[in-house]
């Protein structure tokens, strides 16, 4: 069995002039990713790994969700590959990932997300918004071998509201 936890960074501001990939989070987009990462805990596998975008914006959700659910933020594994829209490039990375690995907690962004979750999962979802909590579970003991799984759990800011 393989769990993956999908979540989409939170809203980032648009106020500076930087590069996309340097985008810091607004206001909003850290109370709301506080929000949800404060009610997950019961979601969550036993043991895990948190893989998050090295894209400032998706860092930094990964952060203030370590922090609320007690992960050593010193543990989160930043990948490069992650900074990508296209579920295609999604789905090669979390394909390779360890089999030693049951569960992975994944930081990026869209349309990569919805699209990965749309084919994966058995749940259509419109859109994962910023700050959207998705969780998958697959029945094979191999990620390069996943295909359609099970959508556990969505949790989304305004479910919060």
């Amino acid at each position: 069995m393989k769990n993956l936890i999908l979540i989409r960074h939170a809203k980032s501001s648009w106020e500076a002039p930087l590069k996309d990939f340097d985008r810091p989070l607004m206001k909003k987009g850290i109370l709301d990713a506080h929000e949800v990462s404060t009610h997950i805990s019961k979601y969550l596998p036993k043991t895990y790994i948190i893989w998050s975008s090295t894209a400032a914006r998706a860092s930094e959700t990964a952060v203030i969700f370590a922090q609320n659910i007690s992960y050593p933020i010193e543990s989160i594994v930043y990948k490069d590959d992650l900074y990508t829209f296209d579920e295609r490039q999604l789905e090669k990375v979390i394909k390779s990932c360890d089999n030693s690995l049951e569960s992975v907690i994944l930081f990026g962004h869209n349309e990569a997300i919805t699209n990965f979750v749309n084919k994966f999962g058995d749940v259509f979802i419109d859109n994962v918004p910023t700050s959207g909590f998705v969780s998958l579970q697959f029945d094979s003991e191999s990620w390069d071998s996943i295909n359609k799984g099970k959508t556990n759990k969505t949790l989304f800011p305004k479910d919060l509201k």
